[in-house]
């Protein structure tokens, strides 16, 4: 077996760890009862996450306007790189946020709490699914395997911009019943 197979096994074991391990920590996380005092600044938490939320879309936005449309690979890979690291910051501050502070339940009735619902609902199982999806589009282009990133991020792209959309929409949706 060559250095190079062997990187890449390596690589493919890392990203099946993580993409199990990630969505069980937060599981774990999400389901303890006793929650860490951490101070009252992890209430600011929920608004820098959908910060993070809006500025991973506009990074996925405009990544593919600059492969697509100005065929700008430079581009194309700092702006999925900046996503890359906001999606990583994003589950600090989510796991840091879910740790310390009790769940936020919806306080919308009717219709609204329908939606709220289906768009939480649809994002956290996404969430869960595009994980693998992301490191595996990472994988193949650091790697050079351009044709199986391509054939990837087909469905990548847009899972994770529903993902990151529907994150800005279940915040603005939850924001006003946040306690501080």
């Amino acid at each position: 077996m060559s250095k190079i197979d062997l990187k890449h096994k390596k690589s493919l074991l890392w990203i099946k760890v993580l993409s199990v391990a990630i969505p069980l920590i937060v599981a774990v996380l999400l389901g303890i009862q006793q929650k860490l005092d951490l101070g009252d600044w992890v209430y600011n938490l929920p608004h820098v996450i959908g910060v993070i939320n809006t500025l991973t879309s506009l990074c996925l936005i405009f990544a593919f306007i600059a492969i697509k449309l100005k065929k700008n690979v430079a581009l194309h890979r700092k702006l999925n790189t900046a996503a890359l690291l906001l999606g990583a910051l994003f589950l600090v501050c989510y796991v840091t946020y879910h740790a310390a502070a009790p769940s936020t339940a919806y306080g919308g009735e009717g219709v609204f709490k329908s939606v709220y619902y289906v768009f939480l609902i649809s994002h956290i199982v996404l969430s869960i699914g595009v994980v693998p999806l992301v490191l595996m589009a990472f994988f193949y282009a650091w790697s050079g395997m351009f044709g199986k990133h391509k054939k990837i991020v087909k469905y990548t792209f847009p899972i994770w911009l529903y993902v990151s959309v529907t994150g800005v929409i279940v915040y603005l949706m939850i924001s006003p019943y946040y306690q501080f």
